[in-house]
Order: C-alpha cells, then sequence, then structure tokens
C-alpha cells in the first residue's frame, strides 16, 4: 500500500519529481567538482617534487627545469656528505621492526580488551584515553635523559632507543583494533573453548584468520609513523651523520649552507622515499578502508 502511494505521488506530481533528480544531479556535479579540486591541490606538490627531482640547477621562479637530468638519482647513491642510502636502510630497518612489534602488541591488548572482562578494564581504557590526549613530544627530553642514563641515547645505541621508545606506547592505539575485533562474533570464541581451546588459541587460530583488514591497517600505520619521524629521530641521533632516518637527512639537505645546490638531489630523494608508502597503500588501500570502518563500529 506504501508502495503504490508513492508511485501514485510521483505520477500525479511529475514536475516535483524532476526537479527533486535535476537538484540530486547537481548536487553530485558539485561534489564531483570539488573532489576534483581538492585532488588537484593534493597532487600538485607531488608533481612539483618529480618535475624539480629532474632539475639540472634549482631556479626558484621556474615551475618546470629548462634542462632535465637523471644526475640526482645518481648523487643519493654516490654522494658522500650526504649519505641518503645509509638513512634509508636506518629508516627500513627501524620501520620494519616498530611494525612488526607494534601490530603484535597492539592487536594482542585490543583482544584483552574486547574479549576479556577484569576488574581494572575501564579503569586502564580510560587512563589510556587521557594520555593519549596529549601530544608525544612533550616528554621528549624526559625520554631521551632516561635513555641517555641507561646508554640508549647517543650513537649506534641510539637507534635500539628509538625503536624502544616506537614501541613503547603502541597499546595507546588500541581502540581501532578493539573496535573491530567487538564486531566479531563471541559464539566462535565460545564454540572453540568448548572444544578444548584456551584464549591463546582462540586469538591465533580463530580471531586472527578473520581480522585480516584491522592487521593490515595496524602494519601501515605502525610502518609509516616512524619513516617520517623527524623530532625524535633528530634527539636520539645525537648528530651522527651516519644515524639520521630519511626526515632527519632530507632536512640537512635544506640547511641554509646546501639548500639552493642539494634541492634538486632532495626532491630525487623526497620522490624515492615516497614510493614505499605509495606501493604499501595502493596494494593494500581496500584493506585498509575496511579496517579503519570495521574498526569505528562500535568503541
Amino acid at each position: 500500500m506504501i508502495e503504490a502511494n508513492k508511485k501514485f505521488s510521483v505520477f500525479a506530481n511529475p514536475k516535483m519529481s524532476g526537479g527533486k533528480r535535476a537538484k540530486e544531479k547537481a548536487s553530485r556535479i558539485a561534489i564531483y567538482i570539488l573532489l576534483g579540486v581538492i585532488s588537484i591541490i593534493w597532487i600538485l606538490p607531488f608533481l612539483y617534487l618529480l618535475i624539480q627531482s629532474f632539475a639540472v640547477n634549482y631556479q626558484a621562479n621556474l615551475i618546470i627545469p629548462n634542462e632535465w637530468t637523471f644526475n640526482n638519482y645518481k648523487t643519493l647513491i654516490t654522494d658522500s656528505v650526504y649519505p641518503f642510502w645509509r638513512w634509508y636502510i636506518n629508516t627500513l630497518v627501524i620501520a620494519l621492526i616498530v611494525s612488526v612489534l607494534n601490530t603484535v602488541l597492539t592487536l594482542i591488548s585490543a583482544y584483552a580488551f574486547s574479549r576479556l572482562r577484569f576488574r581494572t578494564r575501564k579503569g586502564y581504557m580510560k587512563i589510556i584515553l587521557v594520555i593519549g590526549m596529549f601530544p608525544g613530544f612533550l616528554g621528549m627530553i624526559v625520554t631521551y635523559y632516561m635513555l641517555k642514563q641507561i646508554g640508549l641515547a647517543n650513537g649506534m645505541p641510539g637507534l635500539f632507543g628509538l625503536v624502544l621508545v616506537y614501541i613503547s606506547g603502541c597499546v595507546m592505539n588500541y581502540y581501532v583494533a578493539k573496535g573491530f575485533f567487538d564486531t566479531i562474533s563471541k559464539s566462535l570464541d565460545e564454540a572453540a573453548m568448548i572444544d578444548g581451546a584456551n584464549k591463546n588459541t582462540i586469538f591465533w587460530k580463530v580471531i586472527m584468520p578473520l581480522s585480516k583488514p584491522i592487521v593490515v591497517y595496524t602494519i601501515l600505520l605502525a610502518f609509516t609513523a616512524p619513516w617520517g619521524d623527524y623530532m625524535l629521530a633528530s634527539v636520539m641521533a645525537g648528530g651522527h651523520t651516519e644515524l639520521y632516518n630519511v626526515a632527519v637527512g632530507l632536512q640537512q639537505m635544506l640547511s641554509k649552507e646546501a639548500g639552493t645546490t642539494y634541492f634538486p638531489v632532495f626532491c630525487a630523494a623526497g620522490v624515492v622515499v615516497s614510493i614505499p608508502i605509495m606501493i604499501l597503500f595502493f596494494l593494500l588501500q581496500g584493506y585498509y578502508v575496511e579496517g579503519v570502518t570495521g574498526g569505528a563500529v562500535k568503541g
């Protein structure tokens, strides 16, 4: 009856129906235009970086260079003043270690908050939520002096200290994974427990195979955090050039002494640094979106 009334009202007043359709079509076109403009604004800096990476010399008044060359990419390998590939390897090793450890610790913590019920559960969750509201750099100096006391601040030990700092606060990112685990039916846990499985077996054998989106999301989040970190990495390096990560190293290329000379090389390095992140996101973007939306369903 309701469907019949809707159809009758549409045919009874075709001008109103056509007007609504026209408004809907116009709103969609406006949204597409807005999204297109935003996309162009976002991609322009990368295009400028890509174009300038082939420039022979930096000229501030030219967007497109007069001469093109691949020597800037060769300089990244051969230059001894700024050992880019050493920075790149440092960053890659740190990012891989941190992504693995952060993913395991975050997912285990999220599963515990989602499935286990213990007396201090809500208290811990509230404390973590409040602490997460404060910027991490507020405790950077204190963290540095604490690591300095145990010999993990300067030189090669500083890299281990950097990894320790990155993984120490990973549990505070539990909430998205917890929201995803909340969407998985608890009847699966109960069925596994009837068959004799413990919590450890349930987590690895039952929950993890169903949680590929949130695993991918956590890995990407944990990988990109140390990849682009500058403040903490610059403090922990302690002035040792060979221990810089790519963010700190590229900043040195834009220093007052070398900014103009090394700007095309800096652009080439920026392109090389962005390639692994882009590949990861393009290959795993479906899982990434599904992990974010699935984790946002419940708190």
